[in-house]
């Protein structure tokens, strides 16, 4: 007898394979309906995200509702242009036949999102797999319960329950949803659990799209002799590390790398601008995110245990195990072989890397893995230059922190 996940899935194919999904007019009713769940359900949003992370309305909106409103509503405008035919060339020899490159959705995707944005990372993917014509199965996380909760009893009422289907639970369900046949998979989170997603995906040859994380550093070239520019530098900093998620973000600022004599100017900046942004007392910190959980939160403050870890707190440092709030943490040099340096941190805790030369932070990064994104303040057009064809990562951001992920979606 088949289970409840194997009737849904086999309910998801049958859906694909009867061909409803691949019409533009269905295509686009789903985007429609998404969008209302979005807009009729934004306070009940904002609450779960609360509940959850304790992310501040603003952070909510600036990268969880904003974001996918924003892309569906780019989605709905370009849907025809992306479904029509692409012409294609034709060699000679076939004169005066014709050639067409017709897009053609996979059949049915599964989308394992992550808990950091559990929202945006939950229904982006779902908004590419609809506009796709694919019939959709969505694992969110379960590390988020609350988001959790409101995707699995809010999407049946809005999307067509025969072609998305919502399902919740912990690391068990996601390994027995590997362990079936996929036309796509798309996963966000861990490259340790990315690594078991495409060892089950190679055994049925399934496509994968894996969202990843990595170390991505800042750059400090220089800070100018505008003060004002200077602070600007800070504040990109400090938004592009404690902003999103308190850190707790792919493409959040992993380690700065700036050369010795601008270190202690750049340090107060930083302090002056967490100050300003989040306060200064643990107690009162405000319009920050918590860690996520207390097996998390107990990592990072593992991370700052090694003595000569602590021994490099610059500014921060206090924890509240009760409230799972780490204060924003500035470290001046740290071991360099020391795990805060050679894994991912995934928090608040910013290692601050003094060089002689601006220079070296080429060789620097590309002493580790890929960085996901490197983030370059310069105004040197040949630094820029040399980090763009002597460094390989997702992105390259010159100036700013995260407007990559904000306004190219």
């Amino acid at each position: 007898m088949l289970s409840s996940m194997e009737k849904s899935i086999a309910e998801l194919r049958e859906t694909f394979k009867n061909g409803g999904t691949k019409s533009i007019s269905w295509r686009k009713s789903q985007l429609k309906a998404l969008l209302q769940l979005i807009n009729q359900n934004e306070d009940s949003i904002f609450k779960a995200l609360d509940q959850d992370l304790g992310k501040s309305p603003v952070e909510s909106y600036r990268d969880e509702v904003g974001v996918l409103k924003k892309s569906v509503t780019y989605t709905l405008s370009c849907l025809e242009k992306w479904v029509a035919p692409k012409k294609a060339e034709v060699p000679l020899l076939f004169f005066p036949a014709k050639a067409e490159v017709m897009p053609q959705p996979l059949g049915v995707v599964l989308i394992f999102s992550s808990w950091n944005f559990p929202f945006t990372l939950a229904l982006d993917p779902l908004i590419g797999a609809i506009s796709a014509g694919n019939t959709v199965l969505l694992k969110p996380s379960d590390l988020a319960p609350a988001c959790m909760s409101f995707l699995v009893e809010t999407i049946p009422k809005y999307l067509d329950n025969k072609a998305v289907k919502v399902l919740a639970g912990g690391a068990d369900i996601g390994e027995r949803l590997l362990q079936l046949k996929w036309d796509k998979i798309f996963f966000t989170g861990s490259p340790r659990v990315g690594r078991l997603v495409m060892a089950a995906a190679a055994k049925h040859l399934t496509p994968v799209t894996l969202e990843l994380g990595g170390k991505s550093p800042a750059i400090v070239d220089t800070l100018s002799t505008t003060p004002s520019k200077a602070k600007v530098t800070a504040k990109r900093i400090v938004g592009g590390k404690w902003g999103p998620c308190t850190g707790q973000a792919c493409i959040a600022i992993d380690y700065v790398l700036v050369e010795e004599k601008l270190a202690s100017t750049l340090i107060e900046l930083l302090k002056k601008t967490i100050k300003r942004f989040y306060g200064e007392n643990i107690k009162s910190l405000k319009n920050i995110s918590r860690i996520v959980n207390k097996h998390q939160f107990q990592r990072l403050v593992n991370l700052l245990k090694d003595p000569n870890v602590a021994d490099s707190i610059v500014y921060g440092g206090s924890v509240d195990e009760e409230k799972l709030v780490i204060e924003p943490t500035i470290l001046l040099d740290p071991p360099l072989d020391s795990e805060i340096m050679s894994e991912e941190i995934f928090g608040p805790l910013l290692p601050i890397i003094t060089l002689k030369n601006i220079e070296e932070s080429i060789d620097f990064i590309n002493s580790k893995s890929n960085p996901l994104v490197i983030y370059a303040f310069t105004e040197d057009d040949t630094f820029k230059k040399r980090i763009l064809s002597e460094t390989s990562s997702g992105t390259v951001t010159f100036n700013d922190s995260m407007v990559q992920y904000r306004y190219s979606i």
